[in-house]
């Protein structure tokens, strides 16, 4: 029984290491270091496409805007949305999460060649 026990430890130990995650963007200069600006930022990035399916947490460039095409795990999508969220603390608003919905390009272009053919009958 003890032997079995220490199994079931060691795979709840192992549970718990996937489940925590930090995700760290570097900086390009010492000198964007002493401005406070980052070069990379990071992203919570969800595929909209029913149902929607979390891609986890990316270090993307600050400047993505919609229509714009990433690559994620070898995977071509395509930015449907970039959404930023405040939250006012201390009489300031400080940036709480941004978020990328993406579709894949694939997917983006059928939508498009469908929106078309709706507007045109």
């Amino acid at each position: 029984m003890a032997l079995a026990w220490s199994n079931m430890n060691i795979g709840l130990g192992s549970y718990k290491k996937t489940m925590s995650f930090e995700v760290s963007c570097s900086r390009k200069r010492d000198r964007d270091r002493e401005r406070g600006s980052n070069n990379i930022h990071p992203y919570k990035v969800v595929e909209i496409t029913p149902p929607p399916k979390s891609l986890g947490v990316r270090c993307l460039p600050p400047n993505l805007q919609c229509g714009e095409s990433v690559t994620i795990e070898g995977q071509a999508y395509t930015i449907s949305a970039v959404t930023l969220r405040y939250q006012l603390r201390k009489g300031k608003y400080e940036q709480r999460e941004k978020r990328l919905d993406v579709l894949s390009t694939g997917r983006y272009l059928v939508n498009l060649y469908l929106e078309n053919l709706l507007e045109q009958s």
